[in-house]
């Protein structure tokens, strides 16, 4: 399908506090202003695509809200990696004829209702009983096996939360205005060993959405088509204890798959957008999607590759550890790739961008989707 289907519109809305409005009313809010932006009304939307962390029912809740009776809906949930997945699964549904018009939307106010987890609604009883605080804890247990295996240090995780705020200073929309040290990622409270609290992801509001449609009618669209090339996801589990290598996850087959359909490589990538809820998830990933060698990642991100001026233009509106993580960080991923690749980046602009790769992370790195966007040049 490499090609076939484009985003044609996107938006995001209060990325940091919701201002009075409901998880629904956010996804309400972004889906209106993303099927504005793609010169569409909300009755041309046949196709949904969504997942909650707060509703049963993410689909039915929203069409309830909007009045939308869509013919196709999609509510896969595994974790932040749902919205790259739905963006895979809304492009073989429209070229399986089964929607035209695709809408992807999620909204939460996790800040606004003080970081309360409302996504860990089942006990995790071969875990939770021993101490565990998820999703910490486990993000803790891999950080302590990547240093044993490989040595990397607490200095090199910090440096990826320093490179995320380098970042976020070029975002006007993003909360922290102020320079971000090693020292003070290393003096804020530890949280779980080796992790400290900068080590760790914002927890925010905020509401995002985008449109997708078959390419040729993209191109009578008012704005420039941004195609998927490539799509993989994989998954293998949804407790640590189950997790077959703590440094060495399913991104590795999802990317492989996204790559090969894409017909590119990780050094075709112009700019990435990797899930960051954790300074150690990044740092995995970045080895498994291919940008470094594995073991090299802690190296490779103190010398400032995935800083602005670095080999690697990585979350450069500052992710989730610097711009916003209301809950679930994927499509937040995706509307930046998109946005860099139509030039309207502002400051943090990507010169020439053609290609980018998002890719989204669920749970503690249990479930993985990755998707590959580029403009027309790139096909």
């Amino acid at each position: 399908m490499r090609g076939e289907v484009a985003v044609v519109g996107i938006s995001e809305i209060d990325p940091f506090e919701s201002r009075g409005r409901s998880p629904v009313g956010l996804m309400a809010e972004a889906s209106r202003l993303a099927v504005a932006d793609a010169g569409l009304r909300l009755s041309d939307i046949d196709g949904l695509f969504t997942a909650s962390s707060v509703y049963y029912t993410p689909s039915l809740t929203f069409a309830e809200y909007t009045g939308l009776n869509p013919r196709y809906s999609d509510s896969t949930v595994v974790g932040g990696s749902s919205f790259e997945a739905h963006v895979g699964h809304a492009a073989a549904a429209i070229r399986s004829g089964l929607c035209d018009y695709a809408l992807v939307t999620y909204g939460s106010t996790q800040r606004s209702d003080r970081g309360k987890l409302v996504s860990q609604a089942e006990w995790l009883p071969y875990e939770q009983p021993y101490g565990m605080i998820h999703p910490i804890s486990p993000m803790a247990l891999i950080a302590h096996r990547h240093m044993h295996e490989f040595g990397t240090t607490s200095e090199q995780l910090a440096e990826v939360a320093v490179s995320a705020r380098k970042w976020a200073l070029r975002n006007p929309q993003a909360p922290y205005r102020v320079p971000l040290t090693v020292d003070q990622v290393l003096a804020s409270p530890m949280i779980s060993s080796p992790l400290h609290k900068l080590d760790c992801c914002l927890v925010t509001d905020g509401g995002a959405a985008l449109v997708l449609c078959a390419t040729d009618r993209a191109r009578d669209l008012p704005r420039p088509p941004v195609y998927v090339l490539g799509f993989g996801e994989s998954a293998d589990h949804r407790n640590i204890s189950g997790m077959p290598d703590l440094t060495t996850t399913r991104a590795v087959d999802s990317a492989q798959r996204a790559y090969r359909m894409a017909g590119l490589t990780p050094a075709d990538i112009d700019t990435a957008n990797v899930y960051d809820a954790f300074t150690i998830s990044l740092l995995v990933l970045l080895e498994d999607l291919g940008f470094v060698a594995k073991g090299e990642g802690g190296p490779f991100v103190a010398s400032g590759a995935i800083a602005p001026g670095g080999s690697l233009a990585l979350n450069t509106n500052g992710g989730g550890l610097s711009y916003c993580h209301p809950g679930m960080l994927g499509l937040f991923l995706l509307t930046e790739a998109v946005r860099q690749l139509r030039g309207d980046a502002g400051e943090r602009q990507v010169t020439a961008a053609t290609t980018a790769l998002a890719h989204g992370m669920g749970l503690t790195l249990g479930a993985h989707a990755t998707v590959i966007l580029g403009t027309e040049r790139a096909l």
